[in-house]
């Protein structure tokens, strides 16, 4: 499970996030390349940009329960479905 405390500092800003568990296999930015992309140093991938919409917003949920080491997050999910709690 992906870890909001160990999440690289270039994602960005917003529930989505990829920690520094990643192995650079680009399964996330092949399956959501409107958010995730490979970063500069070439060492990780991290989300970019934030889903928009409800097609963008199921490929980021692939691309997380994909993921082979379990290295992208989203701390939004929690509840949001609910206002009682």
């Amino acid at each position: 499970m992906a870890d909001p405390n160990d999440k690289w500092e270039d994602n960005a800003s917003g529930k989505w996030y990829v920690d520094k568990q990643c192995i650079l296999c680009s399964l996330c930015s092949e399956l959501a390349p409107n958010n995730f992309k490979e970063a500069e140093a070439g060492d990780h991938d991290f989300v970019y940009k934030q889903p928009e919409g409800e097609e963008e917003e199921k490929g980021c949920q692939e691309a997380m329960e994909q993921c082979p080491v379990e290295a992208i997050g989203n701390d939004g999910d929690q509840g949001s479905q609910s206002a009682a709690g």
